[in-house]
């Protein structure tokens, strides 16, 4: 039961949420503002290790192969470094790395490469999209005819490499990890059945990937029409940024809320300000 009283908090409110490296404090917060966060990883990270694409960027960086590199995660950062030190020191393929134009796509992995160190050109702005790379490189280092490696995340951004050729690169891609399904997925069930039955008043989504195996294992476990159902007319949704809500727009699920600034404190405390004021009053 939730506290009449206290309009500003998540008094009693339960809250899924479906963050996997951060989930211990994403619950955190959620009770801070006095919610019951129920955790469901819907992902987990598969390092790619010394792939031959990521070797070939390696050899590429210390051959002065690449005139650009854009790190698009700060785990992505830490994934490529742990696998090209089981072949070389940090020292050479920094030397490599530092005879090009860095470019971070936002704090994350501007901080992971500072830890190297390494030096960052150009920090993307939020809300840290493809668009906003897009637009910074458009202003500030134009890259037809330039070579540029991109570091991706758990799946291909094809829509940054489109526009990367588009404008004349020649983009090398960098997979470093892949997304794939938790291993233990009994909490990810067990949330689909509360949702679906319309016992969770909120749930965040902080990024697209986790609303795509949501729904895949909403669809294997025969709930996913009573889950759609549930979050629009029960249940409140908050998103961590663009690219997520468009993804959960895509999906036919509504986005409640998002943040002006796409962080997960910022997620949590526009939850506990508003969520009353989004209160469903769909069918039970």
């Amino acid at each position: 039961m939730t506290n009449p009283g206290d309009a500003s908090s998540l008094a009693g409110v339960r809250v899924a949420v479906f963050e996997a490296r951060m989930a211990a404090p994403t619950a955190d917060l959620v009770r801070k503002h006095g919610g019951v966060p129920l955790s469901a990883p819907a992902l987990r990270e598969v390092p790619l290790g010394a792939s031959p694409a990521l070797i070939a960027f390696v050899d590429g960086l210390i051959n002065n192969e690449f005139d650009v590199v854009i790190f698009e995660t700060g785990v992505g950062v830490r994934y490529l470094t742990q696998a090209i030190e089981t072949r070389m020191s940090r020292e050479t393929w920094l030397e490599g790395l530092a005879r090009t134009r860095v470019v971070a796509r936002g704090p994350k992995p501007a901080v992971a490469l500072r830890e190297l160190p390494a030096r960052v050109d150009l920090l993307v702005p939020e809300p840290n999209t493809w668009h906003q790379t897009l637009g910074l490189l458009d202003s500030r280092l134009p890259v037809k005819g330039l070579r540029v490696a991109l570091q991706e995340y758990g799946k291909p951004n094809l829509d940054l490499v489109e526009g990367l050729n588009r404008r004349g690169a020649t983009v090398t891609r960098v997979p470093v990890y892949r997304w794939a399904l938790p291993e233990d997925l009994e909490p990810l069930r067990s949330v689909i059945v509360e949702i679906a039955e319309r016992r969770v008043e909120a749930a965040l989504f902080t990024s697209a990937q986790q609303v795509e195996h949501l729904l895949l294992m909403a669809g294997q476990e025969g709930r996913e029409a009573d889950l759609r159902t549930a979050f629009c007319t029960h249940t409140v949704v908050g998103s961590i940024g663009p690219t997520t809500s468009e993804v959960l727009r895509a999906s036919g699920i509504p986005v409640d809320l998002e943040p002006e600034h796409p962080k997960l404190g910022h997620l949590v405390s526009l939850l506990a300000a508003r969520w009353r004021s989004l209160v469903k009053a769909g069918p039970q």
